[in-house]
């Protein structure tokens, strides 16, 4: 019973520390991912500026809007893909929040009932040594 308990603390701890890496890990996917953001805003921002200050002919501009267009696609396209990469940990973590509990309470439970079998053999052996003094003031008398 006791193995299962240290057992069940390593499993807890186990997934607390998964949880804590889970965490972690969300965290400084959503700092890259503001940090690309804000770079990919720039890099939009410059392009931008460079189509306004430039003046080119009518073909090239519309070339250079097309390219433009596309790069803002790919990276609207490739925002969604981390969004949804992001509500997956989200989701993953939840999932073992719900199991630490669960382990929580399972461990709480054996921890009752090993503290009540502990308490009913302490009371047994009283019993049972109070029973051997009887029998030795018997023999000894």
């Amino acid at each position: 019973v006791a193995m299962e308990t240290v057992s069940l603390e390593h499993q807890i701890q186990s997934v607390q520390r998964h949880i804590a890496f889970l965490k972690k890990e969300q965290m400084e996917l959503l700092h890259d991912l503001h940090l690309e953001i804000l770079r990919l805003q720039k890099h939009c921002s410059e392009l931008t500026h460079d189509l306004e200050m430039k003046e080119l002919e009518a073909r090239q501009q519309d070339v250079l809007d097309r390219e433009l267009e596309e790069k803002c696609r790919a990276m609207e396209a490739q925002l969604q893909e981390k969004e949804k990469d992001n509500l997956e940990l989200r989701k993953e973590l939840q999932h073992k929040e719900t199991l630490v509990a669960a382990l929580r309470s399972s461990l709480r439970s054996k921890e009752r009932r090993f503290l009540e079998e502990l308490k009913r053999r302490s009371h047994r052996v009283t019993i049972l040594d109070t029973e051997l003094q009887k029998q030795t003031e018997a023999a000894a008398y």
